[in-house]
């Protein structure tokens, strides 16, 4: 059967950016692959317009797996719906503690919001299904970030241009490196009125079977005074480890055998 020469080109270009998660270059994937730079730009430009790469602009632009690509990738593996099983998860766990509740993921150095969930009497939230917020300042991108391995997490914090959204945002990779180890201790992350003033979050991370982060969870309400937001962290947290539970996650990371 005839194979068309442009989608093979695609495929050998989203398999070696597959093979990059810190990034590749334009040139690089031309000499790498030997593609003609006009045909190879052509190529990736698509696959960025369409959300199978992201494109992060530096001093050169890099390329990186996508969120298209990423749903994609996650809805195949282990022929395991990660969507289908976190959903009603979470329709439930909004309804049980009365707040908006979000399932997001990682893409560049942004959080994608993928699932919204709210109980009987909403609350008003900016965030949708399909948008994106900055990592440095949300629940669900610290939760991912102080999970990830210091390697790519250096490389997203090394990405962010930090800008003020309210008088708490996070403004320093200093300060967000200090704020993602008590993360980890914790197990939590807050959102303390760090995008909107009016609005805290708490967000958890969320496990797959090797103990990988696949993206986070969060529970997002009005700011009062009187609410335990480490209570409400602590929730989400049992929350995400019960479906990290369901996707096969164990608990812990596999440790190599030991000699």
């Amino acid at each position: 059967m005839k194979q068309n020469r442009t989608t093979l080109r695609s495929v050998e270009i989203l398999k070696l950016v597959s093979q990059c998660p810190e990034g590749i270059t334009l040139d690089r994937i031309c000499e790498t692959l030997d593609l003609p730079k006009t045909s190879a730009y052509d190529i990736i430009t698509t696959l960025a317009e369409t959300g199978m790469v992201n494109v992060a602009k530096g001093q050169r632009q890099v390329y990186t797996i996508g969120l298209t690509a990423y749903r994609i990738g996650i809805s195949y593996t282990n022929h395991l719906d990660v969507i289908g099983t976190i959903e009603p998860e979470l329709r439930a766990f909004s309804r049980q503690i009365g707040k908006t509740v979000f399932y997001g993921v990682l893409s560049g150095h942004e959080i994608v919001y993928l699932c919204k969930f709210e109980p009987e009497n909403p609350i008003i939230t900016t965030a949708t299904a399909g948008s994106k917020n900055p990592v440095y300042c949300t629940s669900l991108g610290k939760a991912i970030l102080a999970h990830t391995d210091e390697e790519q997490r250096q490389q997203v914090i090394s990405q962010i241009h930090f800008r003020q959204k309210t008088p708490r945002t996070i403004m320093t990779a200093e300060a967000l490196l200090q704020e993602l180890e008590t993360v980890r201790k914790q197990g939590y992350a807050l959102d303390a009125r760090e995008v909107e003033e009016h609005m805290e979050c708490a967000g958890a991370p969320i496990f797959d079977r090797e103990g990988n982060v696949l993206g986070a969870i969060s529970a997002s309400s009005f700011y009062k005074p009187e609410e335990d937001y480490h209570a409400l962290g602590r929730a989400v947290k049992k929350k995400a480890e019960e479906i990290s539970r369901l996707l096969g996650y164990l608990g812990k990371r596999p440790e190599k055998e030991e000699k």
